[in-house]
């Protein structure tokens, strides 16, 4: 075929079998794609039939738009057996919840104006009154991120001075961003005690000096260490800390706000068991145990917190409006330990009894027999927190297995599974494809996405 017959990028671009893709690309993105297409078909000896036609396009331009742009950010099934997954978005929120914030993102709400003195009021006041209550801190005030809460205390509290951190607390959390990394950018100096495995009392006070400016204790949320190994806890930290007029800055990482322990999974001490305990100020995030939107959490003195608020960086931390909302409405979900379960989906998945994991995973077996050649069995299995929290432990689950007698057939179908829509993202372990049901709802939703295997 001659070049000639190229349609229009306008032609292509206006008919309707496009349309699908200007409505999940944009517009600008899919011509950019489509003049891309045809530039490389001009380039050529031979054009093919397809390329004189318009509705011979959305295939080829969905698949340049996928190697170079990427997918975008779709909804996926998460059977991986981590709950609380970095890369798949963290915790989930429920449909309820996130109900509660559409009117703030599409009406002027009360972001920081009081009704009652018809002026400027607080930004953070009703988040910071629900963390006041559910950990029995002084004050409180939220940042974008767990992180962020570390560097806005340490520049506040400890510039241009010393912070002693234990070796084995020096920690590195996702993305390579370290917490000397962190001390630095927040211009105070990292003070090494201990040792890797063992750091006692005497660490601490050896290094204690007029250069000092407050303790750190960091949770280390990701990994354990067990063994020959010695901690100092938060009570004979704040000790130290209190003896020369420091205080006690506690990263608490993952942070939970009810006991978890009930569920099966171990126990961790909770914000406010660590403010009791002395600590003066504890950070932590708000997707992870929390099950709530991305944010750094921090509770304690008042006296600390409003330092930490007049800090100009707080400003450039701060959470948007619809962040503060859903924090807000899942912060008021935990008021009511007991129907929390229900509002918190992290918290509900936590909960699951087993028959009911059991029942999901009959179903998905009996849908995959029809479609999927490979053995398929329900197996007990362990699931995870994820994202750091509780690094090692892991709580009783059901997982549909799927082994096949080649690696190559194992792949193709674990590759299958991400391409459907939504995507089903599994695990590859001991040679089966595992699927965690914990993740599997809303159970009928995956049933009938599954079936488009047979496709």
């Amino acid at each position: 075929m001659s070049r000639r017959q190229l349609p229009s990028v306008d032609r292509v671009l206006n008919d309707a079998s496009l349309a699908p893709s200007v409505v999940r690309w944009g517009t600008r993105t899919v011509k950019l794609a489509l003049q891309a297409v045809q530039g490389d078909l001009r380039g050529a000896d031979d054009v093919p039939d397809w390329a004189t036609i318009a509705t011979g396009y959305p295939a080829v331009i969905e698949d340049w738009l996928r190697r170079h742009v990427g997918r975008g950010y779709e909804t996926v099934f998460n059977l991986t057996g981590t709950l609380v997954h970095t890369n798949l978005g963290r915790s989930p929120l429920s449909p309820a919840l996130v109900s509660c914030a559409f009117h703030a993102a599409t009406r002027p709400l009360t972001l920081e104006y009081d009704l009652d003195a018809g002026k400027r009021g607080d930004r953070e006041g009703i988040v910071a009154h629900r963390l006041k209550v559910l950990t029995g801190a002084e004050a409180a005030t939220v940042v974008n991120n767990n992180a962020a809460a570390v560097m806005l205390v340490l520049n506040t509290l400890a510039k241009d001075r010393e912070v002693p951190v234990s070796r084995g607390e020096l920690i590195e959390i996702g993305g390579s961003f370290r917490l000397p990394d962190i001390m630095e950018r927040a211009g105070c100096r990292l003070k090494e005690v201990g040792t890797t495995n063992r750091t006692h009392a005497r660490d601490y006070e050896h290094a204690v000096d007029q250069d000092t400016a407050l303790l750190l204790k960091v949770h280390p949320s990701n990994y354990r260490v067990e063994g020959f190994a010695k901690d100092v806890g938060i009570r004979e930290a704040a000790d130290i800390a209190h003896e020369h007029d420091l205080p006690l800055c506690v990263d608490a990482g993952s942070g939970a706000l009810v006991d978890l322990g009930k569920f099966g999974v171990p126990r961790e001490p909770l914000p406010g068991d660590l403010l009791g305990d002395g600590a003066d100020l504890v950070t932590f995030s708000g997707d992870k145990l929390l099950g709530g939107v991305q944010a750094g959490i921090i509770v304690g003195r008042s006296g600390l917190v409003e330092r930490l608020k007049a800090n100009p960086m707080k400003r450039a931390l701060r959470l948007d409006k619809i962040a503060l909302v859903l924090l807000d409405e899942t912060l008021k979900a935990y008021e009511d330990e007991a129907s929390a379960v229900g509002k918190i989906p992290l918290l509900g998945m936590i909960a699951l009894p087993i028959d009911e994991l059991e029942r999901r995973g009959r179903a998905v077996v009996g849908c995959l027999e029809g479609t999927a050649d490979g053995r398929i069995d329900v197996e007990v299995s362990r699931s995870q927190l994820g994202s750091g929290a509780l690094p090692g432990e892991s709580i009783e689950s059901r997982a549909v297995t799927i082994a096949f007698d080649s690696a190559k057939r194992l792949l193709a179908f674990e590759q299958s599974l991400r391409h459907l829509n939504p995507a089903v993202i599994g695990r590859i372990a001991d040679g089966r494809v595992w699927l965690d049901m914990r993740g599997a709802a809303p159970l009928d939703e995956l049933l009938a996405v599954l079936k488009g295997l047979a496709a």
